[in-house]
């Protein structure tokens, strides 16, 4: 089979397995794992050099230590030192302590035993931000939490990789002269630390220089593996070069358009290792020993949640973020892989033992999102105490003229403005945690749902003159309208739409006062667009002026017939060509311009 058929398998594959899996929220390692396992010698017996293919797809490893690298800025290390460093380091020391432990206990060397501990602690950074992503809890206290852990797994992996040479069997790796090899690789380490300290930044300025974008890609890709190879020539691994090539970029100027240039290459070949991985995996091994190989994939993730769950209240993270936590690290990560494969290659694992981790580390990634999905929609709803939801105490001194539902980033702008003209207010949110960071910065906030009745008459909303409705939630904000023209009809309302939709849904319930959330700045935007292109300001503003009158109009049209779908498609129709119109008649002469009034243009910044 010729390289060009063997590419266009793998292309396949991937675009095929990969969508397939992020739609069934499984994640992209997984949909690369399960491609290799499709094309592989274990599946359709497209591709059977595995070997080969590794040996070229580890360049993929070798450019995510380093991309990993560019992300370790020391400043960003130091503001994030004691989660990192406490919460990862408790992680993984506890898991390599206890996996180790069992790993003696069936008859490992204790050299073999170390690399099994701390691979299965490692776990997959991309997976869980996927997870926490989906979920919306990134910015949870276990989020944090499982942020800082994966961010010590991807440091502690280097160290990793760099002693496993130095745990070969037998005394015969550095037998010869141990202290030579040693000074080769501290000579080698210090060289490369100097090199990119004094040689990188002005070798790439000078490629810069050139404006030849491929060139400057070709130079970043060169520093890379010029690196990685120079570590290879000393016996290190290149995966720790790589790195420190990064660490040594993380604060120059050319990180970000580094980052870029490399990223399409990155993503490519490490898809393609997980592709090789998946196709090295030994089904027949799952096949015939599939009780001891569940078994394993089980006790592993019961050993590594029974550990991560008393970090997660050990960090303040509570009961059920504790529990989330554990569920969400208990399996092992790609960088398992990573770590196999040098141990094997070192000779410090047998290749029996390395099909048989493989095979476990996938099924723990493949039960993972199961049991996290169970987890949130299964065990914490039934574990959850049955209380009504709280709301914060709100002083009797509080007496606002303006109540606002929402202290996100609109509502902190409208109370920001209303601070600055000593006008009082009270600032309500539904995020607890949102509250707490608002008040960290010195704004005044309560926590509590706007629409339940008694948080309103607690912030003395019968007593205010206006309701600021800047709730993110479309549903949240109807409930919460609903609950105030019912019981505080005499409330002005003045309310935030995220579109045309959730702006008819306020009229419909009585609000007049309606500020899409996109469209004034979007206005403004347009505005300086046809300043740039060469119209006037006052071209520009009547304009732009003249549109959001018609939009408006098309709005309130559009309101009278937003329960039939077709007359709201024609009047849409309808509305493009009237603006054509509208503007050509002005091209030709036909139309004075029509300036905007006083209380356009202040209703336009409002």
């Amino acid at each position: 089979m010729t390289l060009l058929s063997e590419t266009a398998i793998f292309l396949v594959a991937a675009v095929v397995m990969v969508p397939i899996f992020k739609r069934l929220k499984l994640g992209a390692v997984l949909g690369y794992l399960s491609a290799g396992l499709i094309i592989g010698p274990w599946g359709l017996r497209f591709i059977t050099d595995v070997e080969s293919i590794l040996g070229f797809a580890e360049l993929g490893v070798v450019l995510l230590l380093f991309v990993i690298g560019l992300e370790l800025q020391p400043s960003r290390l130091r503001a994030l030192r004691k989660p990192i460093f406490g919460l990862g380091g408790l992680q993984v020391g506890g898991t390599t302590l206890a996996v180790g432990a069992i790993a003696l206990a069936f008859g490992m060397t204790w050299q073999a035993a170390l690399v099994i501990g701390v691979a299965l602690s490692m776990n997959s950074t991309a997976f869980v931000l996927q997870l926490l992503a989906e979920r919306r809890q990134l910015a949870s206290r276990h989020g944090r939490s499982a942020f800082a852990i994966c961010l010590f797994q991807d440091m502690a992996v280097i160290p990793m990789l760099a002693l496993i040479p130095l745990l070969v069997a037998g005394e015969a790796a550095h037998a010869a002269n141990p202290w030579l090899g040693a000074i080769k690789a501290a000579a080698m380490i210090g060289l490369v630390i100097f090199g990119g300290r004094h040689l990188l930044r002005p070798v790439l300025k000078a490629i810069a220089d050139s404006g030849i974008q491929e060139i400057f890609t070709a130079g970043a890709l060169l520093v890379v593996l010029g690196v990685a190879l120079l570590m290879e020539s000393v016996g290190l691994s290149m995966t720790l070069g790589a790195f420190l090539a990064g660490v040594l970029l993380a604060d120059s100027e050319y990180r970000h358009e580094i980052e870029a240039s490399i990223e399409p290459f990155k993503g490519l070949l490490l898809g393609l290792f997980f592709i090789a991985v998946g196709m090295s995996a030994n089904l027949g091994l799952f096949l015939s020993h599939p009780l001891q190989i569940v078994g394993a994939a089980l006790g592993l993730m019961i050993v590594k949640a029974a550990l991560l769950y008393p970090i997660g209240r050990f960090s303040g993270d509570g009961t059920e973020g504790s529990r989330s936590l554990a569920v969400l690290l208990c399996h092992a990560g790609e960088f398992a892989f990573v770590l196999f494969h040098e141990a094997l290659a070192a000779q410090v694992l047998s290749p029996e033992t390395v099909d048989f981790l493989i095979v476990t580390v996938t099924l723990s990634m493949a039960l993972t999102p199961v049991l996290f999905l169970v987890n949130e929609n299964v065990v914490a709803p039934r574990l959850r105490p049955k209380v009504e939801p709280r709301f914060d105490a709100i002083p009797d001194s509080e007496e606002p003229r303006v109540v606002i539902a929402g202290f996100g980033r609109v509502g902190q702008i409208v109370g920001r403005v209303l601070n600055a003209r000593r006008v009082p207010f009270t600032a309500l949110d539904i995020s607890a945690d949102h509250v707490e960071t608002v008040r960290r910065f010195g704004r005044k906030a309560y926590f509590g749902d706007a629409s339940r009745l008694e948080l309103l008459r607690a912030a003395k909303l019968d007593r205010a003159e206006i309701f600021v409705l800047a709730i993110d939630s479309v549903e949240a904000s109807i409930r919460a309208v609903e609950t105030v023209r019912k019981h505080f009809p005499h409330v002005q309302i003045i309310a935030r739409a995220r579109d045309r939709f959730h702006a008819h849904n306020l009229m419909e319930l009585g609000v007049k006062l309606i500020t899409r959330e996109t469209f004034l700045s979007s206005l403004s935007m347009a505005q300086e667009a046809l300043e740039s292109v060469g119209f006037s300001e006052v071209e520009a503003r009547d304009t732009v002026a003249r549109f959001r009158r018609h939009d408006e109009e098309v709005l309130l049209r559009q309101f009278a017939v937003r329960l039939d779908e077709a007359q709201l498609i024609q009047t849409s129709k309808e509305a493009i060509v009237e603006l054509e119109s509208l503007f050509e008649q002005d091209r030709d002469g036909d139309a004075e311009p029509a300036q905007p009034s006083a209380v356009d243009l202040a209703r336009s910044w409002k």
